[in-house]
């Protein structure tokens, strides 16, 4: 494999083996994605991404880790993502979209202004959790979800995935990483239960299979599904490598295409052994041991280490994160580095 191989997912074609991790721009209004948003996702397709997933987008009001989040829980948000989806895809890129519930990480103001816990006046709002535990001493325990709370989660994922569809998007992804709350109940520090929902790992995997469950059931089957893990706490006693494993095993068997490898943020005090391609390995092991295809992330900034990667089978797919935030065009970097010719846009020819 190359990383300007097309990566055929179900009835799409990536055009390479690169994406845009999805990164919150917290620059919405009410869940509705402005200008901005267009002009972020869209430059990054034109850049020369195979695959550009938007940030991901609370199901529910409450879902939101801030104010200014995405969201597709209403047919407006659908509305006003619409057109970012069409450019996207206009430019020969796949448009994805990532879901997701903060759970007890929710209600905090925009990292800028300091991220602090927002109280009702401010405009915050009450997290929810598995348990009452919360993520750090600045907030208050999380209100514990009940039966009903957990299936209105699960429908709330599927009603989004609706509307993504409506929206035109390519691809979903499941956000089951970085402590937010399907996250939390995968995790035996921040899920204490004693029903159905925690305790054995079949028990505390039980969430995330079933939102899954509900968004492939809404989502067509020729249109690829991803889910986000953290593989590790990097705590010990907490979530791990192993876990990971036999849940893509799982995730597999539910139609699920691709697991997104990212490690960490569930608990504050996590000591993470952070370097360029840290996370590769969690990768290539989930790959190997549950046949599943997979995307590395993590501190991936040069072409030939992006490049390795692929070319080692130790994943499918390579997404980066902030060298996008500071190249929108790094694949076009990365090709002429690798001495391989991709397509520029029209407008742009007379520059190439």
């Amino acid at each position: 494999m190359n990383l300007f191989d097309p990566l055929p997912l179900r009835g799409v074609t990536l055009r390479n083996r690169i994406g845009v991790s999805p990164m919150c721009e917290y620059s919405a209004i009410d869940g509705v994605p402005q200008a901005w948003h267009l002009v972020h996702l869209g430059s990054r397709a034109v850049g020369g991404a195979g695959l550009v997933i938007a940030e991901a987008s609370a199901v529910e009001p409450r879902g939101r880790i801030s104010p200014g989040d995405t969201g597709l829980w209403n047919d407006a948000q659908a509305e006003a993502w619409a057109p970012i989806a069409r450019f996207v895809r206009g430019q020969g890129a796949i448009a994805g979209i990532q879901l997701a519930h903060a759970g007890r990480k929710a209600g905090v103001d925009v990292p800028w202004r300091g991220g602090a816990v927002l109280d009702a006046a401010s405009g915050g709002w009450q997290p929810l959790a598995p348990s009452a535990l919360a993520y750090s001493p600045q907030q208050a325990p999380p209100a514990v979800l009940d039966e009903a709370g957990i299936r209105a989660v699960v429908d709330a994922f599927a009603a989004s995935a609706r509307r993504a569809l409506d929206a035109g998007f390519d691809l979903v992804e499941v956000h089951a990483a970085h402590g937010y709350l399907l996250h939390e109940f995968l995790s035996p520090l921040a899920n204490r239960r004693d029903d159905a929902w925690g305790g054995c790992f079949e028990n505390r995997i039980r969430l995330t299979r079933d939102v899954v469950a509900a968004v492939r059931a809404v989502w067509p089957e020729r249109l690829p599904l991803f889910v986000r893990i953290s593989a590790t706490d990097w705590v010990d006693g907490g979530w791990d490598v192993d876990q990971s494993v036999e849940l893509a095993r799982v995730l597999k068997g539910q139609g699920v295409d691709l697991v997104d490898v990212s490690s960490g943020g569930l608990v504050a005090d996590q000591r993470i052994s952070a370097g360029p391609g840290y996370q590769v390995p969690f990768a290539a092991r989930i790959r190997a041991g549950a046949g599943i295809a997979t995307a590395a992330v993590g501190l991936v900034t040069e072409a030939a280490q992006a490049q390795a990667i692929v070319a080692a089978g130790h994943a499918d797919l390579v997404l980066a994160g902030r060298e996008f935030l500071r190249d929108p065009y790094w694949p076009r970097r990365v090709a002429r580095e690798l001495g391989v010719e991709i397509a520029v846009p029209d407008p742009y020819r007379r520059a190439w």
